[in-house]
Formats: C-alpha cells, sequence, structure tokens
C-alpha cells in the first residue's frame, strides 16, 4: 500500500551522507516503510506537505543504542489531507520550531535533526501512516521532481 498523499524529502539530500528503507535499528515488521536520513545534529528539518501539527516531543536531551530508551525521542507529527499522518524522529533537544496546532506548509522548517531515544547516530526518522494506526507505515510516494528543500 503507497501513501495517497506526495510527499516531498523532508530534509535537504546535500545535507544527508546515508539514507534508505534498510537498516536502521527498527526497521522491520510495521516500521518497515520507515526511512532514515543520516545528517548531522542540527540539520533543517522540513514539513514534507501541507498539514495540522497534532503532537510536539521536544524536551529529551537522551539518546543511545540501548532499546530501553525509545521513549525519550523527541517528534512532531503532522496530520495531512486523506487522514495520512507524517513522523518526524529523534529530533534534537529544544528545536522545535511549532507547536501543536499550528498550520504549516510544505517547505516550513519544523525542527532540527537530533540523536534523542532509541537513536545509534544523528539522523531523522520518517514515517507515513494512515490516522489512528500510528507505527503502522505505508510507502512514502515522493513527489517526481526529486527536488530537495
Amino acid at each position: 500500500m503507497k501513501t495517497k498523499n506526495s510527499y516531498h524529502q523532508p530534509i535537504d539530500l546535500n545535507k544527508v551522507t546515508k539514507f534508505g528503507y534498510e537498516g536502521g535499528l527498527a526497521h522491520h515488521g510495521d516500521l518497515i516503510n520507515s526511512i532514515d536520513y543520516d545528517a548531522s545534529e542540527g540539520t533543517p528539518v522540513y514539513a514534507a506537505l501541507d498539514g495540522l501539527i497534532i503532537t510536539v516531543k521536544d524536551d529529551s536531551n537522551v539518546g543511545g543504542e540501548d532499546p530501553k530508551l525509545e521513549d525519550l525521542g523527541n517528534y512532531i507529527e503532522i496530520l495531512h489531507v486523506n487522514n495520512e499522518v507524517s513522523e518526524y524522529e529523534h529530533l534534537k533537544y529544544q528545536s522545535a520550531k511549532i507547536k501543536v496546532g499550528d498550520q504549516v506548509k510544505r517547505g516550513d522548517i519544523i525542527a532540527e535533526v537530533g540523536n534523542t531515544g532509541w537513536s545509534e547516530c544523528p539522523h531523522l526518522h520518517f514515517m507515513v501512516y494512515p490516522k489512528g494506526q500510528e507505527y503502522k507505515t505505508i510507502k512514502i510516494q515522493f513527489q517526481d521532481d526529486n527536488r530537495t528543500m
């Protein structure tokens, strides 16, 4: 199953050292369609599509390779048309540029890459899932033009 919406890249691919669906610590089962973008801490993260901010967590400065740290990761969730939710994880401590209830446009800076929660290096973990089905990721359809932000 693919997303109904077409998304733009949530990060400038020129600033990414490695990205892909495979190789992540948690990219199996329902998270198989998640994408990791390895990038330096502080790299801007962009809204991949217009939407409504429904969740913001940016109060953690703890991260590492221990799965017990999973709940300490910072993240943002955006609700889009067609009841799809995009999620941006492992964000830098207190880097959120938005708050719950804000409307964002594609390309707006929403936060910065971090290394919080269950994370082996600074990176952005990006995924999309149907509203109400958290972590049941669907394959992301990206815009054909392959532009970076």
